[in-house]
């Protein structure tokens, strides 16, 4: 999910299934199939997505990172769970976690882990990215944003029809 200066919001998708479920749950202004490939070695990270070029580097988990994982999956994956802590979460991060979607549905995110992003890279569409800074404004996919300061988050993301 890419949300362009001027307010265009689009969508790389690695399949046609999965690129319409995703613009039929959220609002894009194109959504484009292509090759996605992640790799990791170690702290450092490499996406590639048709037109997007991204490198970065993650740093140590934070208080809020060991909090995170101390939560059994199971229970952070539950609805009853991610309600009970999205208020926290919009207090302390500035995101959500529980909300609803397009078409009626009804989505949480079951956040697991946190790394704050230390150094990146990226390229699109042979345009240089610029340097690392927070996110400002925040991007405007669904109900929730991102971490203003630039992470790693391990979420579980979980959308059911109403």
């Amino acid at each position: 999910m890419i949300e362009h200066p001027g307010g265009r919001r689009e969508l790389l998708a690695p399949t046609e299934e999965l690129g319409r479920f995703i613009a039929e749950t959220y609002s894009f202004d194109d959504v484009r199939v292509l090759p996605v490939a992640v790799e990791r070695h170690g702290p450092r990270w490499s996406v590639t997505a048709g037109p997007l070029t991204l490198r970065f580097t993650t740093g140590r988990r934070g208080a809020l990172g060991a909090l995170l994982r101390a939560v059994p999956p199971p229970l952070a994956r539950q609805p009853a769970w991610v309600r009970l802590i999205d208020t926290p979460a919009r207090l302390l991060k500035g995101v959500r976690t529980y909300g609803t979607a397009g078409n009626g549905r009804r989505e949480w995110y079951a956040a697991q882990d946190l790394h704050p992003i230390t150094s990146a890279s990226g390229v699109l569409d042979g345009v240089d990215l610029g340097h690392l800074t927070d996110v400002d404004p925040p991007v405007r996919f669904g109900f929730g944003s991102t971490p203003r300061s630039p992470s790693l988050v391990r979420i579980t993301s979980t959308v059911r029809s109403g």
